[in-house]
C-alpha cells in the first residue's frame, strides 16, 4: 500500500461521512430512520439492493469459490431473476399494506404468533451468520493486504474487524436507512469499478479469455457450470431445485433486502429499483467469480502463490485478497481497497439497521406500544449498538468454523433457514386456505428440522459419527437436496396443520392474497407499471439467459 493509496481511501471516508452527516440532518421521525421517510428514487433502490447483497464474504468467498469450484456458484448469482419476482409479485403486497417489516406482513396475513416466530429467527440468523461472517471475510481481506501494518497479520485481523464494524456502526447508528441507502448508492460505484479493473488486469496478466478457457479446460469438469448428479457439492439436480428456493426468501422474503423496496416513494419506484437491482445482479459473475477462477488459472502458471493447506489445496478465502496485492497497480490497488470497504460496510450498515428494526418495530413496539417517535428512533440505535457488539463478539467463533468455503458455508446455512419461510410466504400469498395455525406450525417445525440437520451436519465434519450410520447420513447428505426436502416437508406441515382449523375470513385477508384483491388495488397495480418496466425485465432475462447459455459450453 502506498501513499496514493491511501489517499484514495481517505477520500472514501470522507465521502461516506459527507453524505452520512448531511442525512442524519433529516431523521426525526421513525419512518425517516427505518425507511428513510418512504421517499427513494428507484435507482438509490436499486443500487442499494445490490450493495446490501454484496458483502466482503460475497467477494471474498465468491473470488475463493471461483478458484476452487468454477462456476458452480453462478447459479446463486444469476438470481436475477428472482429479484424480477420481488418487483412483480411481492412488492405489491408489501408496499399496499404500509408495514415496516416482513414479520409485520405476517401478522397481518396471519397472527402475532407468526410475527414473532419470524423476527425471533431473522434476529438470531443475522447475528451468528450474515453480521459475523460479512466481518470476519473483511478482516481477512485486512490480514492479507496489511500484514505489518498492525505488527502482525492476526493484529491487522482484528484492526480491521474491530475499526470497519465501528466505523459504520457509528454512521448507521445517527444517520438511521437514510444514511445506509445514500452511501451505498457512492459504494456501488466504487465496488463494481474496481472489481472490473481486476478482471481487466487479471485477463492481460492470463493473456486474454482464450488463456483462460485454455488452462482450466484442463479441468473442465471441476470449473464447469453444471455438475453431475453424484457430485458431492453442487449436483445440478440439486441446484435447480434448492437455488430457487434460497434466492426466494433472500430477495423476497427477508427484512435485509425488501426494506430498500419499502423504502421508495412509490409502487412504480418500488418495481423499477427491483428492475435495476436485477440489471446489476448479473454483474458479479464476471467481477466476482471469474477473477477467482483467473486466480486459480496464474496460481498453476506459477504467477501467483496463492497460500495452501497441508494436502496442497488452495485456501479459497486468500485467492482474492492475493490478486490485489500482487496483480493491482499503485492507485487501482487503493480503489480495489475501497472497494472491498465499501462491501463490507454497506452489508454491515443494512444488516444493522434492519436488525435495529427488527427488534424495534415488531418486538419493543408490541411490548410497549404507543411510544412516542423520538423514543421509538432512540431504541432503534440502542439496538443497532447492540447488534454492532454482538457482531464483534461472534467473530473468534466464525474465525474457527470459516475453514476455507466461506461463501458455501453461508449457503448451506441458508439453504437451511430458507425453506419454511419460503414456503409460508408463498402459500399465504397463493392460497388463502392457508391460516395463521399452519403458518406458526410450519415456521417453527421447519426452523428446528432444519438446525437439527445443520447440527448434524457440522458433528459429522467433526467425524463424531464415523463413516457409516443413520446419523452419518443425515449429516453428510448434500444440503441443496436436504433443502429441497425441507421444503416439501415444510409445504405439507403448511397445508395439514392449516386444514385442521378453519379458513380465515374474506375480510382477514382482503389484500394479502393474490385471489382476495379488490378491483381497485388490481387497477392499482396495473397502473404502477408500463412498457419501460417490461422491456426493462425482459432485457434482465436476455441477459440471465445469454450467460446460461454461453457458460452451459464455454469449455466444451
Amino acid at each position: 500500500m502506498t501513499s496514493l493509496d491511501w489517499i484514495i481511501i481517505a477520500g472514501y471516508f470522507v465521502l461516506l461521512a459527507t453524505i452520512a452527516w448531511r442525512s442524519s440532518r433529516q431523521t426525526s421521525t421513525s419512518a425517516d430512520y427505518f425507511l428513510a421517510g418512504r421517499n427513494l428514487p428507484w435507482f438509490v433502490v436499486g443500487c442499494s439492493l445490490l450493495a446490501s447483497n454484496v458483502g466482503s464474504e460475497h467477494i471474498v468467498g465468491l473470488a475463493g469459490n471461483g478458484a476452487t469450484n468454477g462456476m458452480a456458484m453462478a447459479h446463486f448469482e444469476l438470481h436475477a431473476w428472482i429479484m424480477l419476482l420481488l418487483g412483480w409479485v411481492f412488492v405489491p403486497f408489501y408496499y399496499r399494506s404500509k408495514v415496516f417489516t416482513m414479520p409485520e406482513f405476517l401478522e397481518r396475513r396471519f397472527d402475532a404468533r407468526a410475527r414473532w416466530t419470524l423476527s425471533i429467527v431473522s434476529l438470531v440468523a443475522y447475528v451468528f451468520t450474515k453480521v459475523s461472517v460479512t466481518v470476519y471475510a473483511g478482516a481477512v481481506v485486512f490480514m492479507a493486504l496489511l500484514p505489518d501494518t498492525f505488527g502482525s497479520p492476526e493484529n491487522a485481523f482484528w484492526a480491521g474487524a474491530i475499526t470497519t464494524v465501528i466505523l459504520t456502526g457509528i454512521y448507521t447508528v445517527v444517520g438511521g436507512l437514510r444514511a445506509v441507502v445514500y452511501t451505498e448508492v457512492a459504494q456501488t460505484g466504487i465496488l463494481i469499478l474496481g472489481s472490473a479493473m481486476l478482471t481487466f488486469f487479471g485477463l492481460r496478466y492470463i493473456g486474454g479469455w482464450g488463456e483462460l478457457q485454455a488452462t482450466l479446460g484442463a479441468n473442465a469438469e471441476h470449473f464447469a457450470l453444471w455438475r453431475p448428479m453424484n457430485d458431492p457439492d453442487f449436483p445440478w439436480l440439486g441446484i435447480l431445485l434448492c437455488s430457487p428456493i434460497i434466492g426466494i426468501w433472500y430477495w423476497c422474503t427477508d427484512q435485509y433486502i425488501v426494506q430498500r423496496t419499502l423504502a421508495a416513494r412509490s409502487l412504480k419506484e418500488a418495481r423499477r429499483g427491483s428492475i435495476f437491482g436485477a440489471f446489476l445482479k448479473v454483474l458479479p459473475v464476471f467481477i466476482f467469480l471469474v477473477p477467482g477462477m483467473i486466480g486459480y488459472a496464474l496460481h498453476t502458471k506459477g504467477v501467483l502463490a496463492i497460500p495452501t493447506d497441508a494436502d496442497g489445496h488452495l485456501n479459497g478465502d486468500m485467492v482474492f485478497p492475493t490478486m490485489v496485492t500482487t496483480l493491482m497497480p499503485t492507485g487501482l490497488r487503493g480503489m480495489l481497497v475501497a472497494g472491498l470497504l465499501s462491501a463490507l460496510m454497506s452489508s454491515l450498515a443494512s444488516l444493522f439497521n434492519s436488525c435495529a428494526t427488527l427488534f424495534t418495530v415488531d418486538i419493543y413496539n408490541k411490548l410497549r406500544p404507543g411510544r412516542p417517535e423520538s423514543e421509538i428512533v432512540r431504541v432503534g440505535r440502542f439496538a443497532t449498538g447492540v447488534v454492532v457488539i454482538l457482531g464483534i463478539i461472534w467473530i473468534p467463533v466464525m474465525k474457527l468454523i470459516s475453514g476455507g468455503g466461506l461463501y458455501q458455508y453461508l449457503q448451506s446455512v441458508q439453504g437451511y433457514l430458507a425453506p419454511p419461510i419460503t414456503a409460508t410466504f408463498l402459500l399465504g400469498l397463493f392460497f388463502k386456505r392457508i391460516n395463521a395455525r399452519g403458518a406458526l406450525a410450519g415456521l417453527v417445525l421447519g426452523f428446528i428440522l432444519g438446525m437439527v440437520k445443520l447440527t448434524l451436519q457440522a458433528m459429522d465434519g467433526g467425524g463424531a459419527f464415523g463413516d457409516s450410520g443413520l446419523l452419518h447420513a443425515i449429516g453428510s447428505y448434500n444440503f441443496l437436496y436436504a433443502g429441497g426436502w425441507l421444503f416439501l416437508i415444510s409445504i405439507v406441515i403448511v397445508v395439514g396443520v392449516s386444514l385442521t382449523a378453519p379458513a380465515p375470513s374474506a375480510k382477514q385477508i382482503e389484500g394479502l392474497t393474490y385471489t382476495s384483491l379488490t378491483a381497485a388495488q388490481r387497477e392499482e397495480n396495473r397502473r404502477s407499471w408500463g412498457a419501460p418496466e417490461v422491456l426493462g425485465s425482459l432485457g434482465v432475462v436476455a441477459m440471465i439467459v445469454g450467460i446460461y447459455l454461453y457458460f452451459s459450453f464455454w469449455l466444451g
